[in-house]
């Protein structure tokens, strides 16, 4: 591989780099948002290098004794050729393409149905919740409730929750689910609510589901089942920042 390639390389990975972070969303399917100006460095960063890789090469051709810059011969006359980068820099040509050309999709119900739901947080004290019907809680605040909450406040209201489809094991139910990241998508944890009484629409589709605790096990302990008797299952649009437990999206009109 020539050392000019090096340069191409690099100057197509700081685009791509600057492709997903600066001018679109993209970045967000993979690392948190307050990782944005991490990325954008970097992809400066690159994009410099290769530039400056490229300029530091336009000089003089070929030397007056027949060789060739970035070559000399051993004791023997046999001439070693080092102008060349290691065949493994060709793995980064995917990456980079792939960030211009067709950024890989975020994860979802796939990666969801391999893991166990986020542990819950011990919590002792509960705020009490405010008399709006339908209740809007996120998967985790649901779940402390159910499971933590000795008032058992949460029996009998009416919830309201949003998040992805992700289909129960063989056809049985479905789940209700949001990956959570640290920093990046690697340490994704998922957090999911079965959700009984509604058929199970498309994997990955994001909708808002209104009912109320599906009863199991005793509620306010680790045995309460974490799962809603749905009411009404509505299609709503995928969140920017999907990799948050937040806050129902507003039903559609």
């Amino acid at each position: 591989m020539k050392r000019s390639l090096q340069a191409v390389l690099l100057v197509l990975s700081g685009t791509g780099l600057l492709h997903i972070s600066l001018f679109t969303d993209l970045y967000l399917r993979y690392v948190k948002e307050w990782m944005r100006p991490m990325l954008i460095a970097s992809g400066v960063l690159l994009l410099l290098l290769g530039v400056a890789d490229a300029w530091s090469r336009r000089g003089p051709g070929p030397r007056r004794d027949g060789g060739e810059r970035g070559a000399h011969e051993d004791h023997d006359g046999h001439r070693h050729d080092h102008s060349g980068v290691p065949r493994a820099a060709w793995l980064l040509l995917l990456p980079a393409l792939s960030m211009l050309l067709y950024a890989p999709p975020a994860l979802g119900s796939y990666t969801a149905s391999r893991q166990t739901s986020k542990p819950v947080v011990r919590q002792d004290d509960f705020e009490p919740l405010p008399a709006t019907s339908p209740l809007p809680l996120t998967l985790g605040d649901f779940t402390s409730r159910v499971r933590q909450d000795r008032e058992q406040a949460v029996e009998g209201r009416s919830v309201q929750m949003t998040g992805f489809v992700t289909p129960g094991e063989r056809g049985e139910g479905w789940d209700l689910t949001r990956l959570l990241i640290n920093c990046c998508s690697a340490d994704a944890q998922a957090v999911k609510v079965r959700i009984h009484g509604s058929e199970a629409p498309p994997a990955d589709t994001w909708v808002t589901v209104v009912g109320t605790w599906h009863a199991g096990g005793t509620l306010g302990t680790s045995s309460a089942a974490v799962a809603l008797d749905a009411r009404t299952v509505s299609r709503v649009d995928r969140p920017t920042n999907w990799y948050m437990d937040a806050l129902p999206s507003p039903l559609p009109r």
